[in-house]
């Protein structure tokens, strides 16, 4: 008898999951609503469209980003392979094209030939073995169907998007190029506040006008106020917690001295690459909630963006996950329905890496190939936190850091050192556990 499932949402997650499961011999139905119904979010109908940034952060292995892709590489992960052939220079981090990126595996999906695609809405779980992957923009048909089966447990935060602009409107006078301390190639393009310039653009930021919250919610979440994550504050919430948030967070000029002057510069903001060819950049920390027409005054307040063409403007929209550690099994099925299977943001993960990993984690307990993982990898303590509620603590979003990792015996007081140990604990724990390890190059670079 052949195996089959379905999967709702082909974003990250189901993306991996069905490309998994069908390498397995798995008949795959998966489903995904857009075209036919966009999200407040999406731009397109490709698969694993990415909608907020266009960066997998970094790729070292003294990072807890760097660590969780080695740990994929070494469980045999899918998409991240063609996220590193569809990408753009960035540094150490891993960014893509993501139109090229979403296009490619839109491609993979469709000419495998144990995966049918349909693009239809699903507002009701289909019977028999079921991931959902429907992520942070679920529909609310669905919502409504699964707070039917599971009660009041479910639980929504709001989410900000960067706004992206013509690489030809940028000043190339007053922008320029450099990596922080010079480490690396100069993948960003830099614009250097003066003092003035930085506190003109901080009080435009604190006066314009936003958005309403009801102009983002449907009917089923009407009347909720906001609830940001963390790592997604609109630049304009950043800047009601003090004039100099920005400039000792995501506009800190160190390393970044100007190179007419070789002087650092009171702020500085990057711009990153959106695609291979750089015709596009995307304004690094600047996700927002203004109005469009205040997005287009106030960023052209930026030194080199005077005359800035917006691509894409930067928007609000909900994100929407489950409340895991009441609902879910072990094997991250429903507790009220154990054939069903959730992944992805949905789950509780926040991050692009930490979504394709828990649909390589789902697959893999599907198939039977993994039962546990070891607790020194970053994986397997992220499957653990969706499971067990940290005390004193209500459920929220969680990614790859080193803070869930256990205590290193002998730790060095060097920082570095500790993380790079870290890695090395994990990498060789999950390499003892899994023989499987691709025979491709590594994923990740060396430490340098």
């Amino acid at each position: 008898m052949k195996r089959k499932i379905s999967i709702i949402g082909a974003g990250l997650s189901g993306c991996e999951a069905a490309l998994q499961l069908a390498a397995r011999g798995y008949q795959v139905k998966l489903y995904e609503m857009r075209p036919l119904k966009q999200t407040e979010a999406h731009q397109s109908g490709l698969l694993a469209e990415l909608v907020c940034s266009n960066s997998l952060k970094s790729t070292r292995l003294d990072t807890a980003s760097g660590l969780l892709k080695a740990e994929l590489h070494i469980l045999g992960c899918m998409l991240l392979p063609i996220a590193h052939d569809c990408s753009v220079p960035a540094g150490h981090a891993l960014a893509v094209d993501r139109s090229l990126f979403a296009s490619r595996i839109t491609q993979e999906i469709e000419a495998n030939p144990q995966i049918q695609l349909f693009r239809q809405e699903i507002t009701k779980l289909p019977e028999g073995k079921v991931i959902v992957a429907t992520g942070p923009l679920s529909s609310s048909g669905l919502m409504h169907h699964l707070v039917s089966l599971l009660g009041e447990d479910q639980l929504f935060f709001f989410d900000a998007i960067a706004p992206i602009i013509d690489a030809d409107s940028i000043d190339l006078d007053k922008v320029y190029a450099k990596a922080r301390y010079d480490k690396g190639e100069p993948d960003y393009l830099n614009c250097a506040f003066e003092k003035d310039e930085y506190y003109r653009f901080v009080d435009a930021l604190l006066e314009g006008e936003i958005h309403e919250a009801h102009e983002f919610e449907d009917a089923f979440f009407s009347g909720e106020s906001f609830n940001f994550y963390e790592n997604c504050i609109p630049i304009e919430e950043l800047a009601r917690r003090g004039k100099d948030t920005l400039r000792h967070g995501v506009m800190r000029p160190m390393g970044l001295e100007v190179p007419s002057t070789g002087q650092k510069a009171y702020a500085v903001l990057q711009l990153r690459a959106e695609n291979k060819d750089r015709t596009a950049y995307n304004l690094v920390g600047c996700q927002t909630m203004l109005r469009y027409p205040e997005q287009k005054r106030i960023f052209k307040l930026i030194p080199g963006l005077a005359d800035a063409d917006f691509l894409r403007y930067g928007s609000i929209h909900r994100n929407t996950y489950l409340n895991s550690p009441l609902i879910l099994s072990e094997n991250l099925s429903l507790k009220a329905r154990a054939d069903v299977f959730v992944a992805g943001q949905l789950s509780g993960v926040e991050g692009y890496v930490e979504c394709i990993a828990t649909g390589l984690l789902v697959a893999g307990i599907i198939a039977g190939e993994i039962d546990s993982l070891p607790e020194e990898t970053i994986l397997g303590q992220l499957w653990r936190r969706l499971l067990v509620l940290q005390p004193k603590q209500s459920f929220s979003p969680v990614n790859a850091n080193f803070g869930i990792l256990p205590v290193l015996e002998n730790a060095p007081r060097d920082k570095r050192l500790k993380r790079q140990m870290l890695c090395a604990r994990s990498i060789q724990v999950l390499s003892s556990a899994f023989s499987k390890a691709l025979a491709a190059e590594p994923i990740v670079r060396e430490s340098d």
